[in-house]
């Protein structure tokens, strides 16, 4: 069994993040899952809502990984700290609080969805399918953010693989009930919804369960899956580790993102006949933008990599700031900007250009803090 308190080789490294990884992936399999269905067997106009508002669900439950991150790097600190009942305590917060929050939005959620569709262009018939969409799901949103939580946790636990045999099992259910709900039932957008909701639920709870006996996507899976190792050894200054960990990450991640760039630019056309088949106008501008989306995976992992380490070194300040100007300061700059010049893949090129920017910050901040958080 591969403990937190153990040194790193790339193939102890692999195997401890492998699982986080995976959890990830099936996680964001959700709207992907939803819209293979609905697309095939609703229609054009419930597809495009399932694609529309799924990114306002994905960022609501996002805060279990704002918990789940940031609680899994204090836990690991502190365990290395050797300070096993405090860890506890605080664990224990972090899940009454993240709870609180996820009721909270979603009931937030329920209220304001339509307004947010509105504000973000949908009208008529894509309107009323995004509002009927996202509330379904929204009731699930507290189990959601403890998925998401959870999943970081299980690795600060030291139990990746249990953590992944959870989530599988909320991935199939919710391939299972989609299939069943919209494919068979013919409930189209609500078997849809239902069908996430139920495998949310499933997520969230049964991790819940778990800890209640017992503390213990490729680029996020993996900066969750790391987060605790560099905590663990920050908190036991054993910086000779931390500098390990850098290393072998930053080359593990430049691989990988080498390799779903290849993979992006030959398998999107594949992947877009599964989705957008029956229309060829569709299909060739949906071929176009994963083209160009790939291009981007060269450089995002560094800078999901960089948020992680620093939230693992517990400056929070320093990992919110490079996840904020990343995803809406550089990232909104660049869509706006870049349509007007290049058109409709100005959006997709707007999005290549803030992941470089964003490496280019990260960069920034690993040299400006290089002496503080790695000593010679």
């Amino acid at each position: 069994m591969i403990q937190l308190s153990d040194h790193f080789t790339y193939k102890r490294l692999i195997r401890f993040t492998l699982p986080s990884i995976i959890m990830i992936l099936f996680t964001s399999v959700y709207g992907v899952v939803d819209g293979f269905f609905v697309s095939n067997f609703a229609g054009k106009t419930p597809f495009a809502a399932v694609n529309f508002i799924m990114p306002v669900l994905m960022i609501l439950g996002c805060i279990g990984f704002m918990f789940g991150t940031g609680g899994s790097a204090l836990l690991s600190l502190i365990m290395g700290q050797g300070k096993t009942e405090k860890a506890n305590e605080i664990f224990s917060m972090l899940v009454y609080v993240s709870a609180f929050c996820g009721v909270v939005l979603a009931v937030l959620g329920i209220l304001l969805l339509r307004s947010i569709a509105s504000l973000m262009g949908a009208d008529g018939k894509l309107l009323d399918d995004c509002v009927f969409y996202g509330r379904i799901i929204l009731l699930a949103l507290p189990c959601f953010v403890l998925q998401y939580e959870f999943q970081c946790l299980f690795a600060a636990a030291g139990k990746p693989s249990l953590g992944l045999y959870i989530t599988l099992a909320s991935g199939m259910t919710n391939i299972i009930l989609d299939a069943l709900f919209v494919a068979v039932c013919s409930w189209g957008l609500a078997g849809a919804a239902a069908a996430t909701a139920c495998s949310q639920f499933v997520g969230g709870v049964c991790p819940l369960i778990y800890f209640s006996m017992i503390f213990q996507a490729v680029f996020i899976g993996y900066a969750v899956g790391t987060a605790p190792i560099v905590s663990y050894h920050y908190g036991a200054q054993n910086s000779g580790e931390v500098k390990n960990i850098l290393a072998k990450s930053l080359l593990l991640i430049g691989v990988c993102s080498a390799a779903m760039c290849g993979a992006g630019e030959l398998i999107g056309e594949r992947l877009s006949l599964l989705f957008v088949g029956y229309e060829k106008e569709l299909l060739e501008m949906t071929v176009q933008a994963f083209s160009i989306f790939s291009v981007s995976f060269l450089f995002s992992g560094f800078a999901i990599l960089g948020s992680s380490f620093f939230t693992a070194l517990n400056d929070g300040l320093t990992s919110a700031a490079i996840a904020f100007l990343r995803t809406l300061v550089i990232q909104v700059a660049a869509v706006i900007i870049f349509p007007i010049i290049w058109g409709l893949n100005g959006i997709w090129w707007s999005i290549v250009a803030a992941e470089v920017m964003a490496v280019a910050v990260t960069g920034l901040f690993f040299i400006g803090k290089k002496k503080k958080f790695l000593p010679q």
